[in-house]
């Protein structure tokens, strides 16, 4: 009987071919290894304690490598178990992905009762493992901005990115940090959660964001009812004390969840040990205040705001964005009440509002209709927002510019830690698990940044993750052990084999490098 329309089969492999259909996925592993991430959570993550069975290594490891894949619930493991060939890749390069002595990996090898037969931990090991992530959560409930200080294992996982991050910039070294805050809602069924200001259940992660590197420095999981603003200023300084050594310099920027004055000036008298003053840019919050003062600007003062295209031959050509700005006199009453305070700038940004918002406006009540701030001026209803900056020297069309970047790239990193990865399914009701979760899925994130910026090149350098399955990741292909020579070996003239040749390379000269 046909299996179907078309004239094929299906049928199950009768031997044992060593295939592969990750044939991409084991530069990722030679990348692990160059960054030590393995080893790194062998130092520092102690979850599970006792002398049998998965080590922490080898479960964040499968998990990190998972979400590469593609996987995004514990359950999938089961499917990277199946394939054959990479199962062959992991048990050769174990004891040297945790830089283990052949004593140590004779003492890995006895951690096993019965022979091993499993080269990724099964789904019950995995959950074990993120029990050792509980946390007591009496404190947790509606109404209350619960944050648990991290266990001991959660703040093992921060440190290993903290090491990892300095491994990326001792191989491409930038002297500056531009930060990005921003909170993401990540919406769940989970029992326990709390209802976010949006309604539905959900957690609440707190990011930073460093658009050098494309990677992630801090992020905090929180419960959904914690409100964006809460506590920046702690998180802003854990995020400081992750940054490499070679940092030297700090910049800032946030959406109006950062306009807090504690934050605001604490950044602009310099008063971090390290870095002095922070220039920063953050959204203003649009109160009575500061319409009034954006009415207080003559009609003339209003200068269009400039984009560049990018024109033939590299020409850039400023072209207007239906947006205007204006410098703001505005004192807020926080900086009144001493001539100490440092000196800030407060920028006014309006568009005027198409006409079908234009009607939609029958007084103030239209208002509640628009999830942005409106304001009437001369030519009808704009929308408005404004920036504040210590920033006094850069051109306002430059500053708006560089403030909004933030939120094309920090924006599209919520997008990768959510859809792409595996940070939009949470396998746990616990708090603590879910957090440890979220932790590993940055560990990802990370590893993947850095493929992309410190290995792949240009080509490579904005590409997503399901661009590089598709290209990188998902490569049919046969492992084959002989002659003591261990190949992965891809179909014959297929486009990306040069690019792993050419990738491995790269990664040994990173390999050797300080």
């Amino acid at each position: 009987m046909a299996q179907g329309p078309l004239p094929y089969k299906i049928e199950d492999e009768r031997s044992s071919c060593g295939a592969t259909a990750l044939g991409g996925l084991p530069v990722y592993l030679d990348l692990a290894k160059v960054l030590r991430i393995a080893e790194l959570v062998c130092q520092h993550v102690r979850a599970r304690q006792n002398k049998q069975g998965w080590m922490d290594a080898q479960i964040v490891m499968a998990l990190v490598l998972l979400q590469l894949a593609g996987g995004d619930c514990v359950d999938d493991l089961k499917i990277l178990d199946s394939d054959e060939g990479f199962c062959r890749i992991l048990q050769r390069v174990e004891a040297s992905l945790q830089g283990l002595s052949r004593v140590e990996r004779r003492r890995l090898q006895l951690r096993w009762r019965k022979q091993k037969k499993r080269s990724v931990p099964s789904a019950s090991s995995v959950f074990r493992f993120l029990n050792a992530f509980e946390i007591d959560e009496s404190g947790r409930g509606p109404g209350k901005s619960w944050i648990p200080a991290p266990p001991a294992a959660l703040q093992g996982l921060y440190q290993v990115n903290q090491e990892v991050l300095a491994g990326i910039n001792a191989r491409a070294p930038q002297t500056q940090a531009t930060l990005d805050m921003d909170a993401t809602l990540k919406n769940v069924f989970k029992e326990s959660a709390q209802h976010s200001y949006k309604g539905p259940k959900a957690f609440q992660p707190l990011n930073v964001y460093w658009a050098e590197h494309d990677v992630i420095v801090h992020s905090e999981f929180r419960d959904g009812n914690v409100p964006a603003g809460y506590e920046n200023l702690r998180v802003l300084i854990e995020a400081l004390e992750y940054l490499p050594a070679g940092v030297e310099k700090v910049l800032f920027r946030s959406d109006s969840a950062a306009y807090q004055w504690e934050l605001i000036l604490y950044m602009a008298r310099g008063s971090h040990p390290r870095f002095g003053v922070i220039d920063f840019s953050v959204s203003v919050d649009v109160s009575e205040e500061f319409r009034k003062a954006a009415a207080q600007v003559d009609a003339q003062d209003w200068k269009p705001l400039l984009r560049p295209i990018q024109k033939e031959g590299g020409r850039v050509e400023w072209v207007p964005s239906g947006h205007e700005y204006a410098e703001v006199c505005f004192v807020p009453s926080q900086l009144s009440h001493s001539k100490a305070n440092p000196e800030l700038r407060f920028v006014a940004i309006r568009r005027v509002l198409d006409e079908a918002d234009q009607r939609r406006f029958s007084g103030e009540e239209g208002q509640l209709a628009l999830p942005f701030s409106t304001m009437k001026f001369d030519k009808g209803w704009y929308k408005l927002h404004g920036i504040v900056t210590n920033r006094l020297q850069m051109p306002a069309n430059e500053l708006i510019g560089w403030h909004w970047a933030r939120c094309g790239k920090s924006e599209e990193a919520h997008a990768i830690m959510k859809d792409d990865l595996a940070g939009g399914r949470l396998p746990c009701d616990g708090f603590g698990q879910n957090a440890a979760w979220w932790a590993i899925m940055i560990l990802a994130y990370n590893l993947n940044s850095a493929m992309k910026h410190l290995v792949l090149g240009e080509e490579y350098k904005h590409a997503r993750l399901k661009t590089m399955r598709y290209r990188f990741i998902c490569l049919a292909g046969r492992v084959i052990e002989h002659a003591r020579q261990f190949v992965i070996r891809l179909s014959q003239g297929h486009p990306s084999l040069d690019v792993l040749i050419k990738a491995r390379r790269r990664l040994l000269m990173l390999a050797g490098a300080t």
